[in-house]
């Protein structure tokens, strides 16, 4: 099977995903900007979901590229991506209209975890499928990001039930080290 079908897949469920999360977005009950400002931390919790959302298809998106046949491990490891995304809306949604507090915030951060191990065991499960000198296993190198988000989720995790701010900034950092472009896979398959 060629990626395109299983590439195509993967960008439908995000984009529901996506979907799915602007809807739980209420309106507000006022006309004046005050009234905006309970909804706040849901907008702001949206606005980070929506960053990992638009991180994790980019990276998909570069991450099929070094793909020659898709094989039935790589289907059920992409899906089992595609499932840890999935909750997405609903703990954006919990910890959104929560207010950031300790439980919303630690299972936040758990769906983040476990789309991040997910993430690793489909760019092993490439690996494994492609051989050991595939374009992927040249393109991580180090992997130096992939390492450190897991820790840091622990981390995050851990902080939300001493004060969810730290959990949130954790998060955010996690988001920003991965919004700084990685061009690591494009170096390998553009050569």
């Amino acid at each position: 099977m060629s990626t395109n079908r299983l590439e195509a897949f993967s960008d439908a469920v995000i984009a529901i995903i996506i979907t799915i999360m602007v809807l739980e977005l209420r309106v507000p009950e006022g006309t004046s900007f005050a009234s905006l400002k309970p909804l706040l931390p849901v907008f702001l919790t949206y606005v980070l979901s929506f960053a990992f959302l638009a991180i994790y298809w980019n990276n998909h998106h570069h991450l099929l590229h070094t793909v020659d046949r898709v094989t039935g491990p790589i289907l059920w490891a992409n899906m089992h991506l595609l499932f840890w995304l999935s909750f997405t809306p609903f703990v954006t949604g919990w910890m959104g209209e929560n207010h950031f507090d300790s439980v919303p915030s630690a299972m936040y951060g758990i769906v983040l975890l476990m789309a991040a191990i997910a993430y690793y065991i489909l760019q092993q499960t490439i690996i494994a499928s492609q051989g050991s000198d595939s374009l992927l296993r040249r393109a991580i190198g180090t992997d130096w990001k992939g390492k450190a988000s897991p820790i840091l989720y622990l981390l995050g995790i851990g902080s939300a039930f001493v004060t969810h701010w730290v959990a949130q900034g954790i998060y955010v950092l996690v988001a920003l080290i991965w919004l700084i472009p990685d061009r690591r896979i494009e170096r390998v398959v553009g050569k």
